[in-house]
């Protein structure tokens, strides 16, 4: 179902009527668009970048602000350049493809900047140099929507267009592994062929170091004639094919296999069995210079208590365990509190405890109930850690001395560093992007708190 913002958008003869207006682009949104004033309101245009002057056209009014698209750039940025993907301003996968790849590094720095300004009210001490990655071929973990319409020739594999409930007509994806993206034409062939064609919505894509896996959201049972062609297609291509059918208990394979999903972190040795469904961060590039800087920041020592809220899979809690302080995981998610666990025991990893509890109505006892920890290390989805945070003592008596806060969300880290900055007696120490999604407007960062 489309959103109440599309179906109030312009339509193309209503946008056809109007004259065409000029403006000079000030910044970029957290989505990627050009930010202009003009008579008065402000316009997020799509297409355009800093410091270009743009022709647009509104396709979307209200009374403070317009939705508006480039139809011509008139004084292009130096940092414009030819998008890598030819289905770039149709897929919605990506929204910077046309800026210079550091330049949208340093877009996403001004944008956390801003945020810590404008909603925190506060100037990190420092600014960490951001870890940036490699630009192509780097998502590891991917839902691409499915839709078999016959009007375009069958079956119809990978994201959604821009701005719609459309699925994008793409025969590759510059973002996927290329092995991955070789295999959507593939696919798409295969998915014709089977009697769910109609009533599969979505695959999610999982990449290992040794294992790939296809989770197909089916709404109806495979019938017997499509096991033969999954598994040839699955011998074909290396693949391993899993389904569900429900909720995440019915995701299963759908054939016997030696090889599991699993990702390492040499650098500490650790190796981390998981399922498709479980979440992992989608580039592992990036994830292990994450966890590298987060060590640097928290310096964790023996004989240390510290926390690690939000822990997931054990991602951070595992090498935290390497330096020898007692570190204690918590987790929502009881499947990966499970995960976790045998994680460590995997690892041999015994200075650990992991707790399922429900991060986002913490209170003082609840908090107080956990013990004393000399550090904490936060890691929590786009919602972030309010309600942890504001359990704190006002008073510093029993706090950490020092927190390390990784965010996939600049206004929600800005709100939280309000709370700590303001409340609780902290210090932001330094605080950095990390571009765990190249080519997105999607802005992941790391901050270090220290008591006053």
């Amino acid at each position: 179902m489309r959103s109440n913002r599309q179906r109030t958008r312009l339509s193309p003869a209503s946008m056809a009527k109007q004259a065409p207006r000029i403006a000079v682009i000030e910044s970029l949104d957290q989505e990627g668009r050009g930010v202009a004033h003009v008579d008065g309101k402000v316009v997020f245009i799509e297409g355009a970048l800093p410091f270009e002057r743009v022709r647009f056209a509104t396709h979307y009014s209200k009374p403070t602000y317009e939705v508006a698209a480039t139809l011509e750039v008139l004084k292009p940025s130096s940092q414009r350049v030819t998008p890598g993907c030819s289905y770039f301003g149709t897929c919605g996968g990506c929204a910077m493809q046309h800026l210079e790849f550091s330049a949208q590094v340093a877009a996403k720095q001004r944008l956390l900047e801003a945020d810590l300004w404008h909603i925190g009210r506060i100037k990190p001490e420092k600014m960490l140099p951001p870890i940036q990655g490699t630009p192509w071929q780097y998502r590891h973990k991917a839902r691409l929507r499915v839709k078999y319409v016959e009007k375009k020739g069958g079956v119809l594999v990978g994201f959604n267009e821009k701005g719609t409930s459309f699925v994008t007509f793409m025969d590759s994806c510059q973002v996927l592994p290329k092995a991955i993206s070789d295999l959507i034409v593939p696919l798409k062939e295969l998915i014709g062929q089977l009697s769910v064609k109609q009533c599969l919505p979505q695959i999610e894509l999982a990449v290992g170091e040794d294992a790939t896996v296809l989770l197909l959201r089916i709404l109806e049972a495979l019938e017997e004639r499509d096991l033969p062609l999954l598994a040839a297609f699955e011998a074909a291509h290396g693949v391993q094919f899993w389904t569900q059918t429900k909720g995440p208990d019915t995701a299963k394979p759908l054939f016997g296999h030696s090889d599991r999903l699993h990702y390492s972190l040499p650098e500490y040795n650790l190796q981390y069995p998981f399922s498709p469904i479980e979440f992992t961060q989608v580039n592992p590039g990036i994830n292990r210079v994450m966890i590298r800087r987060a060590m640097q920041l928290l310096q964790p020592k023996a004989g240390e208590r510290i926390a690690d809220f939000f822990c997931g899979l054990g991602n951070f809690t595992l090498p935290i365990a390497r330096s020898g302080a007692q570190v204690y995981g918590v987790e929502g998610a009881q499947a990966l509190v499970r995960r976790a666990i045998e994680n460590a025991g995997l690892n041999q990893i015994t200075n650990v405890e992991f707790a399922e509890s429900d991060l986002f109505d913490m209170t003082p006892t609840l908090l107080q109930g956990l013990g004393y920890f000399d550090k904490w290390l936060i890691d929590p989805p786009r919602d972030g850690a309010m309600e942890l945070i504001k359990s704190l003592p006002d008073d510093g008596q029993g706090a950490p001395e020092r927190i390390v806060y990784v965010s996939c969300n600049p206004s929600t880290l800005a709100r939280d560093v309000a709370i700590l900055t303001q409340s609780k007696g902290y210090r932001l120490k330094a605080a950095g992007v990390m571009n765990m999604f190249p080519h997105t407007a999607h802005v992941e960062s790391i901050a270090l708190f220290e008591r006053a």
